[in-house]
């Protein structure tokens, strides 16, 4: 019995108008403060509420009282806001 042909696949390109622009290559990498900062931050937010919840809601700042909560969250979403930026 004869043996059927071998078909070759051909190698596909895509078009030169689709093709991203920026390539891993060119993409700067993050500056070094960047993660330092995002860290620092997380820490000082996680400082910052445990202070709070163990003085009994007078310090860090007792004339905020809940705004203290705000300030600690707000660290820590400023971190990923941070983070988010790093390559």
């Amino acid at each position: 019995m004869p043996k059927s042909q071998v078909r070759k696949k051909k190698v596909y390109t895509p078009p030169t108008d689709i093709r991203p622009a920026a390539t891993a290559a060119s993409k700067k990498p993050s500056p070094v403060w960047l993660p330092i900062t995002a860290v620092a931050l997380i820490v000082v937010g996680i400082a910052w509420l445990v202070v709070y919840y163990l003085s009994s809601q007078e310090y860090p700042v007792a004339a905020w009282q809940y705004w203290n909560l705000a300030v600690g969250f707000g660290c820590m979403v400023a971190s990923l806001a941070i983070l988010s930026r790093w390559r």
